[in-house]
């Protein structure tokens, strides 16, 4: 492992778990905070759907921020991108932090709060694929499932820090947390975006694409590209992705409300819950990104899509007990399939694309998942819920988009492509010349 490397790989991981706890940030005062402050007019139910639907928001501006930066990605490189969108993501959530509530600006406030959601989805959107490629470009070829993990590895590491905060604010007396308790979490953003920045800006820009460069050129238009002749990769991308989406919205942000408000646990045991489990998971994922270089990217992959389907109901019935010793348990049996799809996923999508193209690519395909897979999730599953009754409804939601993750990861990996050859000389500058190879990227199918 060499110090450039190691300096990506830790880059990416500290830039990435920033980018994460504000992303997560609202997910969680969504579901404790915000469907009183923003929307206290209508019913509970109406006023906790209301508020999913603003977290929701997010992940449709999430392809926009993906063909955005991708294209700048691919033609600028992979690092301006990241310093940008970390900027834009640290900004966006300490405006949050300010925001005055439903009762003194009246539904200026919802809306306002629409708006700095979507600038947080379109950050998220772009920063994504840039973090994952520039880990992978750095990875020598039989590392870059463990590389790439550690971008994924910032998720779980974002979501325990955005709970612990969460955890501390709570614990003041209700007023002073719905006054201004809550607003600490999203204010402190403004000093981690500065640590994130700092970092970033020493990261060394990918090698593997700028030797790309030179020996192909530039590609004018990434996305037409992409859209003429990956859009199969791009469409089995976002289906391969949903499961792990729903698994992970669902179990952060939908059980968060449910075992809070259903189940009985109280905020403080409901946050724990999920922090714990995903201590578990920010443990679990390098392991598993270790593991896929050894057994294979798709196998790990495909291992991780059956264990959610298989466990899905598993988890519930033990939330549903109201024990917090069982419920802990079943989200650590959850969280462990989940962390081997998750940290097998970014060097497996990674290494469908072109490296020309491989910023567009990769975004355009993932964040079109996550518009399905994650932004409805917890609405989707608070609807399912609300309309029969009772929760077994979200534990075969849980099983049929696993179904469809499962047939698109097995068609994604029989329709790889390889990323893009650089040892044949350009002769000329068209998207055309987008030429692939099998090589040792596409080991370990």
């Amino acid at each position: 492992m060499s110090n450039r490397t190691s300096r990506v790989a830790l880059g990416t991981f500290i830039g990435t778990t920033i980018e994460w706890y504000d992303f997560f940030l609202y997910g969680t005062a969504s579901a404790l905070i915000f469907s009183k402050l923003f929307f206290p007019s209508f019913d509970p139910l109406t006023g906790t759907l209301l508020s999913f639907a603003t977290f929701g928001v997010a992940f449709a501006a999430r392809p926009l921020g993906g063909v955005i930066f991708g294209h700048f990605g691919d033609r600028l490189g992979r690092k301006p991108m990241l310093v940008i969108t970390l900027v834009m993501m640290g900004v966006a959530t300490g405006l949050v932090g300010v925001l005055p509530g439903y009762a003194t600006i009246g539904v200026a406030a919802p809306l306002l709060l629409v708006a700095l959601r979507i600038v947080q989805g379109i950050a998220v959107g772009g920063e994504y694929g840039g973090a994952v490629l520039m880990a992978v470009e750095h990875a020598g070829e039989r590392r870059r499932g463990f590389f790439g993990s550690w971008v994924q590895a910032g998720s779980p590491a974002g979501l325990i820090l955005s709970n612990l905060a969460f955890l501390a604010v709570t614990q003041l007396p209700e007023d002073q947390l719905f006054s201004w308790g809550w607003r600490i979490p999203f204010l402190a953003s403004f000093i981690l975006v500065a640590v994130g920045l700092v970092i970033r800006l020493t990261l060394e820009e990918s090698p593997k694409f700028e030797v790309a460069l030179e020996r192909a050129g530039r590609v004018s238009a990434p996305i037409v590209v992409v859209v003429r002749e990956h859009w199969k990769s791009v469409l089995l991308t976002a289906g391969a992705y949903i499961s792990t989406g729903v698994t992970v919205y669902g179990a952060a942000v939908f059980s968060l409300n449910y075992a809070s408000t259903t189940v009985g646990f109280s905020r403080t045991q409901a946050l724990m819950l999920i922090t714990l489990g995903q201590v578990l998971a920010l443990v679990a994922i390098p392991t598993f990104g270790s593991l896929s270089d050894r057994l294979g990217l798709r196998r790990v992959f495909i291992g991780g899509v059956i264990g959610m389907i298989l466990l899905a109901f598993p988890w519930l019935w033990l939330l549903n007990t109201g024990s917090f010793g069982l419920a802990l348990l079943g989200y650590c049996l959850l969280f462990i399939p989940y962390s081997a799809a998750y940290a097998s996923m970014a060097a497996f999508f990674a290494s469908v694309y072109d490296t020309r193209v491989g910023y567009s690519g990769f975004s355009l395909g993932y964040q079109l998942g996550t518009v399905v897979g994650s932004g409805l999730a917890p609405i989707i599953a608070a609807q399912l819920v609300a309309s029969t009754g009772t929760v077994a409804s979200v534990g075969w939601y849980m099983v049929l988009v696993g179904i469809v993750s499962l047939l698109s990861a097995i068609y994604l990996g029989r329709s790889r492509r390889g990323p893009v050859s650089v040892d044949a000389a350009p002769t000329g500058n068209s998207d055309a010349e987008v030429r692939v190879a099998h090589n040792d990227a596409t080991r370990g199918d």
